[in-house]
């Protein structure tokens, strides 16, 4: 098993093992022998080189049955065709029109909430980033049943995803286990799901959503286009994993990190309740103005990044940190792992929303220089939907919390725990009602939080 199981059992700790033994570390997946990179700017040179370090390894050998020959993971060749068909649907004007959508359903989601009773927070999450991406794709062609069923199914296949890369080794993964049946009937349900959605589209008229922008490219024949119906079922089934799961992660571990954080959710409080006068929802116009807001978001992404673990195989024989790496190896990277180093990120340990105020002294400068923060990748790879999903995560912070503050369990504190995303999985916390008062001490740090995203990453194709 090599250190896949170490990985597995206690990956987080394994993680941050590894970069005192050098700034390239060799470790055993299974039979497969693979190369950590520990160096921030080391993962930028991966990251920016997408033709020698392609997309794959164990991780997006497990994702190909699932996602088929995607956006994630199709090879450098085929990317770029790929990234043009879906990128207007992400354009800054368009994730404006979507904004609504995104605060309607974090508004949604807490409507139910009474004061003392428990909420499953992570479930809570997991249900409005669902609505909000099946909105996005197919506008209101799922009811609410399909909706929850589709939510369950992505994190049955979420937490099976891990093994199968950390654990290499397919025999494993056919013995019918009660956790390989889970998976397989949730890698079945949700390709059915899809596959009818799309049958009940072509016979219905066209809609303004992300399907029928696949549908109308299918119906295009030119060189250019080349849209098949596969295709069409391999994005949509790419969008849902990657929209749905991340960030709901991302929020679960926020307000499960504000209650240990007095300081910065009273900041949060004071500016939402001055932002948002009345009590009336969030919107687009409002983004500018959620400074601090953002800042939580992101220094949640940077303390626990739902994408912590990424592998890339090597296209040709090369050399990374002074290490000949031959072609067809696997190369691994960590976001966590860069987003826990002192020397990028000072008292990485501590929960600090401060460090993406704009300004002398806050802190990310050296972060920046090397591209150690990296939620979203970058360069030709960067995900696609990075301003969607600061947008939606904002939003529905703004949202919840201007209504609600949750208290954890008395004694019981939920750890975000890895598999294919890193989050919590099982957050139990208590609603109490905000009174609207207006702000006393909004932020006085500038008007722009400072974008977590990776410094110098090239233009998205």
């Amino acid at each position: 098993m090599g250190h896949g199981i170490s990985l597995f059992r206690r990956p987080l700790a394994f993680l941050n093992s590894l970069p005192a033994y050098g700034d390239v570390v060799e470790i055993r997946l299974g039979p497969q022998r693979a190369w950590l990179a520990c160096h921030p700017e080391l993962v930028h040179r991966v990251l920016m080189d997408a033709r020698t370090f392609d997309k794959g390894g164990p991780q997006y050998d497990r994702l190909r049955p699932l996602m088929g020959n995607s956006l994630v993971t199709s090879a450098h060749a085929e990317h770029r065709r790929q990234r043009r068909l879906l990128q207007p649907a992400f354009h800054p004007s368009r994730i404006a029109d979507y904004t609504q959508i995104m605060a309607e359903e974090a508004a949604a989601v807490c409507r139910t909430w009474r004061p003392g009773e428990r909420v499953d927070v992570s479930a809570a999450m997991l249900a409005l980033t669902t609505r909000v991406t099946s909105r996005v794709l197919f506008s209101d062609s799922l009811d609410a049943a399909t909706v929850a069923e589709m939510r369950d199914c992505l994190a049955a296949l979420v937490r099976g995803l891990f093994i199968r890369t950390v654990v290499p080794v397919a025999p494993l993964f056919r013995i019918p286990t009660p956790a390989n049946r889970r998976y397989r009937r949730a890698f079945d349900r949700l390709h059915a799901i899809t596959d009818s959605v799309v049958e009940q589209r072509r016979r219905s008229s066209p809609r303004d959503d992300l399907l029928g922008t696949l549908l109308s490219a299918e119906e295009d024949h030119g060189p250019a286009s080349s849209v098949t119906a596969q295709e069409i079922h391999d994005q949509l089934i790419t969008l849902l994993l990657t929209g749905v799961e991340s960030t709901a992660m991302c929020l679960g571990s926020l307000f499960g990190l504000l209650p240990g954080h007095p300081e910065a959710e009273r900041r949060l409080h004071c500016e939402i309740d001055a932002v948002l006068t009345g009590g009336r929802l969030p919107g687009g116009e409002d983004l500018p103005r959620l400074v601090y807001t953002r800042c939580v978001v992101a220094e949640t992404l940077r303390t626990y990044p739902p994408g912590w673990l990424f592998t890339r195989i090597t296209t040709r024989d090369t050399e990374l940190g002074g290490v000949r790496i031959p072609k067809g190896t696997t190369v691994l990277y960590s976001p966590y792992l860069l987003h826990h180093d002192p020397a990028s990120f000072p008292e990485p340990d501590r929960f600090l929303p401060d460090r993406w105020l704009p300004g002398p002294g806050s802190g990310s400068g050296s972060a920046a220089r090397h591209g150690a923060m990296l939620p979203f990748a970058a360069g030709s790879r960067k995900c696609i939907g990075d301003t969607f999903a600061l947008a939606e995560a904002t939003l529905a912070v703004a949202a919840i919390a201007a209504r609600w503050r949750l208290r954890p369990l008395p004694g019981r504190a939920e750890q975000p725990r890895p598999a294919a995303t890193l989050g919590p999985r099982e957050l139990t916390m208590v609603p109490e009602p905000r009174p609207h008062a207006p702000a006393t001490e909004p932020p006085t740090h500038g008007t722009t939080a400072r974008d977590p995203g990776p410094a110098h990453s090239a233009p998205a194709p």
